[in-house]
Order: C-alpha cells, then structure tokens, then sequence
C-alpha cells in the first residue's frame, strides 16, 4: 500500500513548499523516483494567474504537471505508477471549483460521486500522495450560507483525507508538526 500524506494550515503557511520538500526528499532517496504535481487551480483572473505561475517557479524544474481541476480521481488514477509521487495542490481549489464555479450554480450531485470517487480511489493507488489544503475552520464563522457551508465542506473533506492517510502535516507561520493519522473504528 502506498504511503499517503496530508498537509493542512492556513494561508501562506508554508503548505506547498513543505510538500514539495517532501517530494523532493522521496524523489532523490531512490534512482527513478519522479514526482507529478496534481494542480486544482483555474487561472480566472489576473491575480491567480500570478499565483499559479510563481507556483510553477518554484517548483523543481523536472516535477511534471497535469491539471485537474475538477476530475481529481481520475487523474490521479491516470497519472499513479511505482517510483512517482502525485502533489495535489490543492483540494480547497478543487473543491472551490466544484462549490463556487465561476459559470453557475454548484453541481451538488456531482461534487458527491467525485468525491466518493476520490475517496474510493485513493487506497488503490500505486503511488504514494501528498495532499495539500488550507484549514479554514478556525476564524470568524462566516456571514453567508454559502461560506458557512463551503467551510463546513472542506473541513468534512480533509477527515475524510485525513482518514486515508497515514501522515498529517499541520503547517503554522512555515513550521511543520506531524504525526500519524489515528484511524477510528
């Protein structure tokens, strides 16, 4: 079974760049290791788009990118083998992509079945994965309905990560604490 990682914290707390050190830790410790970055984000605006390109700066050179903005299953699926690890970054955008798509109302029912395709999915995989996402819960409980739901959302998608996990990485102010994952019964 491959080993699979997640890593939480607020924004600008180090999130990415502690994945990626993990990647590039597991991709020199053996010849052949690659890593593939899973990217969520959409480019929407000038500020994202921004974003997303100092992201692809910063990473190694030889990290391969596939995009998956809303099939997340798939492509990690797709893109799983022995010697690579998958970097999504990260599941709050792809989770805001299905919630809060630009072009209209969320697709509900089909934020269900790709999230229990996920869900269903990760276990399988040949590679290992370090998930990357934001802990939004621990502010001001939002004004809206929409907010109030998209927060309790993602908090109830990274237990259900966490839960297929074996490492979880709390990222404050670019410090790392880690521990494995309790599984309840």
């Amino acid at each position: 079974m491959a080993h699979h990682h997640l890593i939480v914290g607020g924004q600008r707390s180090g999130k990415s760049r502690q994945a990626e050190r993990l990647a590039l830790a597991w991709q020199s410790a053996e010849a052949g290791n690659s890593v593939t970055v899973v990217a969520t984000a959409l480019a929407l605006d000038v500020e994202m788009q921004a974003r997303i390109n100092r992201h692809r700066q910063d990473r190694p050179a030889d990290f391969a990118t596939v995009e998956a903005p809303r099939l997340l299953a798939e492509a990690l699926q797709t893109s799983a083998a022995p010697g690579r690890l998958l970097l999504v970054d990260c599941l709050t955008l792809w989770l805001t992509n299905w919630l809060m798509p630009m072009s209209g109302p969320p697709d509900l029912a089909g934020w269900e079945a790709e999230l229990q395709a996920l869900l269903d999915a990760v276990p399988g995989l040949a590679s290992p994965v370090l998930f990357v996402s934001n802990e939004v819960g621990w502010g001001v409980s939002p004004m809206s309905s929409e907010a109030r739901f998209y927060v309790d959302e993602l908090g109830r998608l990274n237990q259900q990560v966490a839960g297929r996990c074996q490492d979880l990485t709390l990222m404050v102010a670019g410090q790392a604490w880690t521990r494995p994952v309790e599984k309840h019964a």
